[in-house]
């Protein structure tokens, strides 16, 4: 019988280089600091990240704490192929923390988690830059992560992305839906575009059936189709969070939807109570221009583009008529445009669509 050779391996041949793994992390401290206030605990090591729910001057009677989770989907095959990383950990972050705020929550903190089938620093660096300027919109701190390089998981060149939201609200602040009313208003809260939704619809009606590439310019955007599918997702945490400060308005906003896949009726219908119903007036407000030219490109139906796309609508508030105009008004000092594009009434259907 021969006698088997053994050869010595190590890390780096198996697949992961931890000496280009120090690099990558040695490029994110900077990046992390710029989002964290003062209730993020200094931690010499450790295996976790601290945060204080309570400081001077911010106390809670009874907190509830409120968390998310979500990833960017497909989207981030279009960053591969435009070769851009540096807007869809924004897109990450905006995904989780918008659900949060639904619940009237003050986002807290955020955790991402990166996987890839090599390390790259440029490419970490560049996908953290993303969450850390997300995260400084949302006001919540990124306070740990992790990074994952499996080369026999991932092909080489993927990668992918999630991301973590805790935010807290006082108990008897919750917005959870119940106390919509028949007559309360809805509030459109446009978006920037597609978000993080649908896009293997899009790739394949764009890609595909449209036989466009990502540097191929579009007349009616003024950039290229891979420019204008990765326009980021909007965060509406500081809008949420003005409104939650109100002590006049608070109570009178009785739901709020973040408008993902599904589209308008299906998010808007899970905060809907049982017997009553959403009404949503789809020509109350004019689709942003990429969506018709989506529509056009690949002969996607009506129907399937409102179930499918937020179709411009990113965040609908409830609200109650006496503070439409108030709350309209918070909506543009806060950067965005708002629209009356509906109301709640008697119904079975948690919510329709009234053309």
């Amino acid at each position: 019988m021969g006698t088997k050779i053994f050869m010595a391996i190590s890390y780096k041949e198996a697949g992961v280089d931890l000496d280009v793994y120090e690099d990558s992390m040695s490029r994110l401290p900077a990046l992390i600091q710029r989002t964290q206030t003062s209730r993020v605990m200094p931690l010499m090591g450790g295996f976790a990240g601290l945060f204080r729910l309570n400081e001077e001057g911010k106390t809670y009677r009874d907190p509830v704490l409120v968390s998310g989770t979500d990833g960017v989907g497909t989207k981030l095959k279009v960053a591969m192929l435009v070769g851009r990383y540096d807007t869809v950990g924004r897109d990450l972050v905006a995904m989780c923390v918008n659900d949060c705020i639904c619940l009237g929550a003050e986002p807290l903190f955020f955790l991402d988690y990166l996987a890839m089938a090599k390390d790259d620093p440029e490419l970490t660096e560049a996908l953290v830059k993303g969450v850390s300027d997300g995260c400084v919109d949302a006001e919540a701190s990124l306070i740990g992560g992790e990074t994952a390089i499996m080369p026999d998981l991932y092909a080489p060149g993927d990668f992918d992305m999630a991301g973590f939201c805790v935010g807290v609200v006082e108990r008897d602040q919750l917005i959870d839906g119940s106390g919509i009313h028949e007559g309360d208003l809805l509030i459109g809260v446009e978006s920037s575009g597609f978000h993080s939704n649908g896009f293997s619809l899009i790739r394949k009606a764009v890609f595909e059936v449209g036989g466009l590439n990502v540097d191929d310019s579009v007349p009616e955007f003024g950039r290229t189709v891979g420019e204008e599918l990765l326009t980021p997702t909007r965060i509406y945490a500081r809008l949420v969070n003005s409104l939650m400060k109100d002590d006049s308005l608070r109570p009178q906003i009785s739901g709020i939807a973040h408008i993902t896949g599904g589209g308008l009726a299906d998010n808007t219908g899970r905060i809907v109570p049982n017997g009553m119903q959403a009404q949503i007036q789809r020509e109350s407000w004019k689709p942003l221009p990429v969506f018709g030219w989506l529509q056009r490109l690949a002969e996607i139906d009506r129907e399937e583009m409102f179930r499918v796309f937020n179709m411009g609508i990113g965040l609908v508030l409830v609200v109650r008529p006496q503070v439409f105009d108030t709350v309209l008004a918070a909506v543009q000092d806060n950067g965005f445009k708002g629209h009356r594009i509906g109301q709640i009434a008697p119904g079975k259907d948690a919510a329709v669509y009234l053309d």
